[in-house]
């Protein structure tokens, strides 16, 4: 889950990302970057560069997260026997209060997982405390592996004030995605095929609520679930790269825009129809999918985090899809990656730790993450298990990723927009706060924090 472990480049966004990356790369004139070029010399054949210890500091503590990360390790040190892994292993939270002293320290770690967020590599890419790694991405072909809207989640400006734009400083082996669960057995009950539209869908809670059913269940006592409500369905009205700019808190964009504006209103007249379950603000996010799970409601948007847990209790009967702005056209909804994989300044050894990221997020990789039960960033369709929820899931990310537009967490924005966005969406869905007073309020935190403020 994002909130746990915590994914633009769409239109001429797309465009501009990739020249960017292109513009880094080794022996580009307009290149700012610090990363090494050609002259440095790179070797990226990891068995020529003698006997070493690499620090590796991960959180993939988890069940299929550590049985993947151990499996790859061994298979890296199979394969490289001149190359000892030192792995520590601790949980997200551990990882992000001892990181920030680590890499001040003497024995700093060569590899390191950091959160994609501001105030987690941001300032570490400010504090000059990871590696770009352009030229290594010009090296091992990254660029080729992995889709944009992908790496935009870690690139920065070499400041670390632009977020999604400038300087490679990290690779995710997992996604996520932000869609719709369902049951198909209420779906077949009211006569409806899975929506493909965002129209489509609002017709068929209006179809769910005539017919006696809960609609759509909404835990969101958190504050941070209605957010992961409101990203896709903003993206029914609201230009991708525009939601793009807002989510990673860079200027030129805002909240204040009919579109916005009619995307807040959608979500409170769906409060107002009677689509929710009783008091989704004073519903617990773990309640709401398992009275999904139990038969109470049709529908309800989650992460990929999620479908495990429901094929559990719902086994074939659950199904994931995200609809799209109009028919025929591209996904575009959130989601995001696992903590990117990143090397250290620190390092004594950047070719050699270059080398194990690039190993575990290799194409070998990838069937490595599919089959411990994990949803690999790349290949997602073609790993995809042959059926059920999971299938869906991969599918999805692979449409999102390579045809559609993977839009981020919204609360990235700024270093208080989770708690801006929060509540003002508990206050929109509480009927406290108009459409206009809710996009208000967002753009009064962005437009501070990007300068852009009235």
């Amino acid at each position: 889950m994002k909130n746990v472990v915590s994914a633009r480049w769409a239109g001429l966004l797309t465009v501009a990302a990739m020249l960017s990356l292109a513009a880094c790369a080794p022996g580009s004139e307009n290149s700012d970057s610090d990363a090494p070029s050609p002259d440095a010399d790179i070797r990226t054949d990891a068995a020529e560069l003698g006997d070493l210890t690499l620090t590796v500091w991960d959180q993939e503590v988890r069940g299929g997260q550590n049985e993947q990360i151990e499996a790859l390790n061994a298979a890296f040190q199979e394969a490289y026997p001149n190359i000892t892994i030192d792995r520590v292993s601790q949980s997200f939270d551990d990882l992000a209060t001892t990181l920030r002293l680590a890499l001040t320290d003497n024995e700093a770690p060569d590899v390191v997982q950091a959160n994609n967020g501001r105030n987690t590599m941001g300032a570490f890419v400010e504090a000059d405390q990871l590696v770009p790694l352009n030229a290594y991405a010009d090296a091992y072909g990254w660029a080729d592996r992995y889709s944009p809207s992908v790496l935009q989640y870690s690139t920065y400006s070499e400041d670390g004030t632009v977020f999604g734009e400038g300087n490679l400083y990290g690779l995710p082996q997992v996604g996520e995605v932000v869609g719709v669960y369902y049951s198909k057995a209420k779906l077949a009950a009211l006569g409806l095929e899975v929506p493909q539209t965002w129209t489509e869908f609002g017709a068929a809670l209006e179809s769910a609520k005539a017919a006696g059913e809960i609609p759509m269940q909404l835990g969101n006592i958190e504050a941070w679930p209605a957010g992961h409500l409101f990203g896709p369905l903003q993206a029914a009205t609201v230009d991708p790269a525009e939601i793009t700019m807002l989510g990673l808190g860079n200027a030129g964009a805002s909240w204040e825009t009919p579109e916005n504006e009619e995307a807040a209103a959608t979500l409170q007249g769906w409060v107002d129809a009677g689509y929710f379950n009783d008091g989704p603000n004073g519903t617990d996010y773990d309640a709401a999918w398992q009275a999904l799970a139990a038969g109470n409601g049709v529908f309800l948007i989650g992460g990929s985090w999620l479908a495990a847990d429901l094929e559990d209790a719902m086994g074939d009967d659950v199904g994931f899809f995200a609809p799209a702005a109009e028919a025929g056209g591209a996904i575009a909804t959130t989601g995001g990656t696992g903590l990117p994989f990143a090397v250290t300044t620190a390092s004594e050894n950047p070719d050699a730790a270059a080398a194990y990221i690039d190993f575990l997020t290799s194409d070998e990789a990838m069937e490595t993450i599919a089959k411990t039960g994990n949803l690999p960033v790349n290949r997602t369709a073609e790993l995809a298990p042959a059926d059920g929820v999971q299938s869906d899931v991969y599918g999805v990310f692979g449409a999102v990723t390579t045809d559609g537009s993977l839009l981020p967490y919204l609360d990235y924005a700024t270093p208080t927009f989770g708690d801006t966005l929060g509540q003002s969406l508990q206050d929109l869905i509480a009927g406290e706060v108009t459409p206009a007073a809710f996009t208000a309020a967002l753009e009064a935190d962005y437009g501070e924090f990007t300068g852009s403020a009235g």
